[in-house]
């Protein structure tokens, strides 16, 4: 009698995003980023304070976050009010401002006895590193977050960066701002990057005599 071969069953695996928020990382509200800065406050947590403010109002991309020097921020020990950095993706750079809240932590941080002789805003521990590495910015990213109780899966570096950009598109509407804040060649990147509905970006684009 002949043998029936059965077909193979093979044991089912668990999908690597089931019970993770995947997608673009959502940005952070006005009430969270005061509460994340309030806790780094409070802990006198002197380089996170600097690092939070710094990502916040530069929206830079974590890899031009993590290797920017003191001389970008500093100058003859006073903080700009604005700076530029070349972004390491486009090449091309780009301006930000910093707010007084971020030159405040900024100053008191470059002031701290870790970072006498630094060249790097956010110096590593490790002594083979010159700064943080993005995969630990990512770390740093999701304690904070977790820190106010937020699902950390939700949440990433390109939180910080999206956090002041999706404020400003929020409170204006005024894409071509963004653009130039983020550092996009193309309008359309700032309109997927900001989640911005086409209906919503035509009637914006109406409303806007060049």
């Amino acid at each position: 009698m002949p043998r029936i071969q059965l077909p193979t069953t093979m044991p089912k695996q668990r999908a690597w995003n089931k019970g993770r928020l995947i997608g673009q990382k959502r940005p952070l509200l006005p009430k969270q980023v005061w509460a994340i800065r309030a806790r780094l406050e409070l802990a006198k947590n002197f380089r996170d304070l600097a690092l939070f403010n710094v990502a916040i109002d530069s929206k830079l991309r974590g890899c031009d976050l993590v290797c920017l020097k003191v001389s970008c921020l500093v100058n003859a020990s006073e903080v700009r009010s604005r700076a530029s950095v070349v972004q390491s993706k486009t090449k091309r750079p780009v301006q930000f401002e910093l707010s007084e809240n971020t030159r405040s932590s900024v100053i008191e941080w470059v002031g701290r006895p870790e970072m006498f002789q630094s060249e790097y805003m956010f110096p590593s521990r490790f002594h083979d590193r010159p700064h943080i590495s993005t995969r630990q910015y990512g770390r740093i990213v999701r304690a904070w977050v977790k820190a106010i109780g937020l699902e950390s899966s939700g949440y990433g570096t390109h939180s910080m960066r999206r956090t002041k950009a999706a404020e400003i598109y929020r409170k204006t509407g005024n894409l071509r701002a963004v653009q130039l804040l983020l550092g996009h060649t193309k309008v359309d990147s700032t309109v997927r990057y900001l989640g911005v509905e086409l209906e919503d970006a035509l009637s914006i684009a109406e409303n806007i005599d060049i």
